[in-house]
Formats: structure tokens, sequence, C-alpha cells
């Protein structure tokens, strides 16, 4: 699991919640000052993620009103940016001049090492909280010129369409699912995370061509491999339509993967044998026909996928169904006979 720490005002009493949060916001790496409408109970949470080239850090409250003074920056300045995604509550935001609503579904950005302001409130029939997701991305990490980024301060930017939807997406996973990573895993996430990011906001400031090769690269792979597990099973699938899906010519698509050692062709079939196999051995779809499965996952043609299987793992698809319910069986007969000899 992705190391993780939680502060959780909800340990206290109602009267005592605020004034930890307080604690809280004075001991984060770019205090503010922070006011409520609910201080009188103040139920908030907030999850810490480090992924190493950058830090995540998942917030709910009822309510804030923060601010970032010029004295809080002279008493502490990481020197971080922050990329902000609200999923849910409305609000304002307020850096050099710039105005802008918080809505769900949206990024704003801001620069911690200058003045700004943020209020947040939850708005929906039912919701109690306003919740965010911040990427706090140091100064140096990021490779776009730092002077042409103030234009980006206290702005929007969308994150249900494009690059934003992906880095949307990618923060919602890790934050809310990090019992499905190892923390080994935390350095490559928090590099795949930059990447998105970077190039989010190179395309924001209409500068591309600001955003390192690299990292354009690695950002556009990150994005074709997403568009390619969403597609698994489409037996259309192929290294043209996802092309043509990203406005690139195939030849392109081929040299995005020269680096990650394999080629999209390959990167389709081994990603749909896995899924396969993975079916073939849960007893939950032993009823279902070996054709179904490999169908489900893009496979259309019966001896087309016994070949490719045959090949990648060293036995039939049959086989493979059977050895796993071999291996349950005696899996199930060794517990029985533990638990015989216990009662024993």
């Amino acid at each position: 699991m992705l190391p993780r720490n939680t502060v959780d005002t909800t340990v206290l009493p109602p009267g005592e919640r605020f004034g930890m949060w307080l604690d809280l916001v004075a001991r984060t790496s770019a205090p503010l000052r922070v006011e409520s409408a609910h201080a009188a109970d103040f139920a908030a949470r907030a999850d810490f993620t480090d992924l190493g080239a950058i830090q995540l850090v998942e917030y709910r409250y009822p309510s804030l009103d923060a601010t970032r003074t010029r004295k809080l920056i002279r008493q502490s300045d990481p020197e971080l940016y922050v990329l902000a995604l609200t999923t849910s509550g409305i609000g304002t935001s307020s850096q050099d001049g710039r105005r802008s609503e918080i809505l769900a579904g949206e990024f704003t950005f801001y620069d911690a090492s200058r003045p700004h302001d943020v209020c947040h409130h939850a708005n929906e029939p039912g919701r109690t909280r306003a919740t965010s997701i911040i990427t706090l991305i140091p100064h140096a990490a990021l490779p776009l010129p730092p002077k042409r980024m103030a234009a980006l301060y206290g702005g929007r930017m969308s994150g249900s369409e494009g690059l934003g939807a992906l880095l949307a997406q990618f923060l919602i996973q890790v934050t809310g699912h990090p019992e499905q990573y190892h923390a080994v895993d935390a350095g490559r996430l928090g590099t795949v995370g930059l990447d998105l990011a970077t190039t989010l906001l190179g395309r924001n400031l209409v500068a591309e061509d600001a955003v390192p090769t690299e990292v354009r690269r690695r950002a556009l792979v990150t994005q074709v491999q997403a568009y390619v597990h969403r597609h698994l099973g489409d037996v259309t699938l192929a290294p043209r339509t996802v092309a043509d899906a990203h406005h690139i010519s195939l030849r392109t698509l081929h040299r995005l993967f020269e680096a990650e050692n394999t080629t999209v062709a390959a990167y389709i079939r081994d990603l749909r044998l896995a899924r396969c196999r993975r079916d073939l051995a849960d007893p939950a779809l032993r009823a279902q026909p070996v054709q179904v499965i490999a169908a489900r996952w893009g496979f259309g043609d019966k001896a087309h996928f016994s070949r490719a299987f045959r090949a990648a793992y060293g036995m039939s698809p049959q086989a493979c169904r059977d050895g796993a319910a071999v291996t349950a069986r005696d899996v199930n007969d060794l517990a029985s006979r533990v638990n015989s000899a216990r009662a024993d």
C-alpha cells in the first residue's frame, strides 16, 4: 500500500476540532490563515500521500476561507506550485488580481510563494463537506519557464476533457485506492503525475513547445495506455485506431513505444491475454465457455486466441483453467485437513 498520513478531526469532541485543523495548517509547508462558518464543529479530514516528485493531499471539510499572506510567506516559503482539483463544492479563488469561480471537476492553479485566497464550501443536496485533491509541485520539479507561469495563477482549467480528465482520473484513483499499489510504486506514480500536470499546464499556456520533449512523450504514452485499457474489449482495437483516436500518425505511435521496449500491438495483445488468464483462473467464471472470455477481451477468432495464449503461457486456455481448478481444490483440501486436525 502507498504510505499515507491521515488527520481526522472527528476523533476529537466538536469544540476541539477546528483547533486541531488550525494546528495542522500551521504545520504544513505552506501555512494559510483559515476561517470557517463551521468552526464550532469542524468535521474534516486530510490524507497526505507522498509520491516523491509530487505530494497529494485529499481534503474534506464543511467550509473554508483560506488566505496565504505575505507575512506567512516570509515565515515559510517552500517554493511550491499548487494544482487543486475540486471534486465537490463551489467557491472562489484569486491570485495576482485574477479571480475565478471554483467548480467541481475543474483545476485551479496557484504559486504558494505568492499571496492568494481560496473560499470553498459544500453546496450539493445531501453533501455536508466540500472535497478536493491538491497536488503540490516543487518549483524546481516543474520543467516549464517560471516567468510564464504567472499567466495561469488563480485561473481555471478543465478536469473533464483531454489531459485534464486523464490527470483528474489519475488523482482520484491514486488517492481513492492507495491499497492497490505498493510502496515501491510511489516514485513511478509521482513521475506519471508530474508529467501529466506539466503537459496540462503547458497546454493551458498555449505553449506546448515549452514542455520538454521527453515529458510530452511520457504523458502521451500514459494517455494512449489509458485509452487501450478502456477499449480492450473492442475487437477493432488496433494500432491504427489508437493512432487515429489521438490524432497522430501510425509512425509516431510506433516511435512512442520504442522507449517502452514493446510495440503497440504487443502491448494490446499482452493486456488482453493477461485479462483472459485472470478470468480463466476465476472460479466464479468457471461456467463461462473459454471463447466467451476470449471474446470479452477482444479475441474474435478462437484459433488465433489459442495460439497466442499457448505462445505466451506454454499451455492451452483450457489447461490453464483446469490447472487453476486443481490448485483451488488442493488448497481447499489442505484447509479441510488443517481444520480437521485442529478439531481432533
